[in-house]
């Protein structure tokens, strides 16, 4: 036994509340009465019996109200309170031998269905004939609920499979196309990779050929320096032994010498200018991967070769020296620009009679023309224009003229040879023109390569003052 609560009130006041059924509260009334007369709480095996006891008599008696009932029209009626009594079941039929009882036809009665026995008959579920036992009945709905709790957590099980099988092929499918995504990666590296030797074996073979071109080049000169030596000496040799000649044909031999040793000069200087913009002309075709408009350089420079062979041929004796018609310059031009101040000279003493820089016919300075200015100013001056734009610049490395044009990613530079009597582009165009003009003029319609296919077709004029050409027409 318990020793006495102080909350025994309360805990007997829950128990009232929360007795439903006709068996609990008579359990519960036999427990208070016995809390009441102990003074104390019974312990929990006293209680299990006592509610086992409370079961039976209450089983007892809806058993016998049932089966009152079940005699009136043979049929199961409400239970005591309202309620079904748990464990009770009545058929519809009387068993077979079972004896009505009389009554008054007077008054309402009620007829007992007794059994062989003689007593009133009632059935017990679980204790007929044919009838499952109680335990069994219980083992079947434990079943029951273990099927269908197996049956959920089998389909929350396959929830989550499928999930994880889902998830197991979305990362492979992903994985396999990452690892398409790299093959495919690696095989353009490897593409890559290939283009990029040949690129190095192509640039290595053009610079072997370049090479031995510049080796025959030099060794051409060479030889030709020497054999021009040696006509030389003998020429002066014959000069100093026709001594006694008169005064005035020893002045025209000297003349013609000093004419021969100038031409010499241009000829070392154009072969050197050659050799220049062959180099050039082999890096640039390397890096575009063609070598357009190299043959007709070679070709230019053959035909420069025969001319000077057709020179040298031609030339007369000391003894018969006949009159040239080379102008004779005021000043002695280098093999290559030097300073500022010599570049404004050769453009003053050489290009102001040819008219270079000013427009056809008039006295008005061509909106194209420019000074002696870079090439990173010149791109400066292009950037903000469109395709096609272009302006001509004193070149600062050869005695002529870059032409600077606007494409539409980036510039180009051209050379314009004007060294000679007529204008022309190095290496690209084989084209000559008298003037500057012509040549702007002839490529406003033409193009300048066929690879590239600029046309000039808006000049770039002057955007400071005083213009960047004001030094050379002071």
């Amino acid at each position: 036994m318990v020793a006495p609560d102080p909350a025994l009130l309360l805990t007997v006041q829950l128990w009232v509340k929360t007795s439903y059924d006709f068996f609990e509260v008579e359990f519960v009334f036999q427990l208070v009465s016995k809390t009441l007369a102990i003074g104390a709480i019974p312990s929990d095996s006293e209680r299990l019996e006592n509610r086992e006891e409370a079961q039976r008599k209450c089983s007892l008696r809806a058993r016998t109200a049932e089966a009152q009932r079940k005699a009136r029209g043979y049929c199961s009626g409400p239970s005591i309170l309202g309620r079904s009594c748990p464990g009770v079941k009545c058929s519809g039929l009387p068993p077979r031998g079972a004896v009505p009882l009389a009554v008054r036809a007077s008054d309402k009665h009620i007829r007992w269905l007794l059994g062989a026995d003689g007593e009133v008959w009632v059935w017990i579920m679980g204790e007929g004939p044919g009838d499952k036992p109680y335990e069994e009945i219980s083992e079947e709905l434990i079943a029951q609920r273990a099927r269908l709790q197996a049956q959920r957590e089998a389909e929350e099980l396959w929830r989550q499979k499928e999930a994880e099988i889902t998830k197991k092929f979305r990362d492979a499918l992903a994985n396999e196309k990452a690892r398409i995504l790299a093959e495919k990666w690696k095989v353009e590296m490897e593409d890559r990779k290939a283009a990029k030797v040949l690129e190095e074996r192509i640039r290595q073979e053009f610079k072997r050929k370049e090479e031995e071109e510049r080796k025959r080049g030099e060794e051409q000169i060479r030889l030709r320096e020497e054999q021009r030596a040696k006509e030389l000496y003998w020429t002066l040799k014959q000069a100093q032994l026709q001594s006694h000649a008169s005064e005035s044909e020893e002045r025209e031999w000297e003349e013609q010498l000093r004419r021969s040793k100038a031409a010499d000069e241009e000829r070392s200087c154009r072969a050197q200018r050659a050799r220049d913009e062959y180099r050039r002309h082999s890096l640039r075709a390397i890096q575009k991967g063609t070598v357009a408009g190299l043959s007709s350089m070679f070709q230019e420079l053959g035909q420069s070769r025969e001319q000077e062979a057709r020179l040298y041929h031609h030339l007369p004796g000391p003894g018969l020296p006949p009159p040239l018609a080379i102008p004779v310059r005021t000043w002695e031009r280098p093999l290559r620009p030097v300073s500022r101040e010599v570049i404004v000279r050769w453009f003053k003493e050489e290009q102001l009679p040819r008219r270079a820089g000013f427009e056809r016919n008039t006295e008005s300075i061509a909106p194209w023309f420019h000074g002696i200015i870079s090439r990173e100013d010149a791109e400066d001056l292009l950037e903000n224009m469109t395709e096609g734009a272009f302006l001509v610049r004193v070149s600062q490395k050869i005695w002529g003229y870059t032409l600077s044009y606007r494409l539409q990613k980036g510039f180009k530079h051209f050379l314009v040879d004007a060294s000679g009597d007529f204008y022309s582009f190095l290496g690209v165009d084989p084209n000559r023109h008298a003037t500057l003009t012509d040549l702007i003029d002839f490529h406003k319609e033409e193009i300048i390569t066929v690879s590239g296919g600029e046309l000039l077709q808006e000049p770039c004029g002057q955007r400071n003052s005083p213009p960047d050409y004001h030094l050379l027409f002071e």
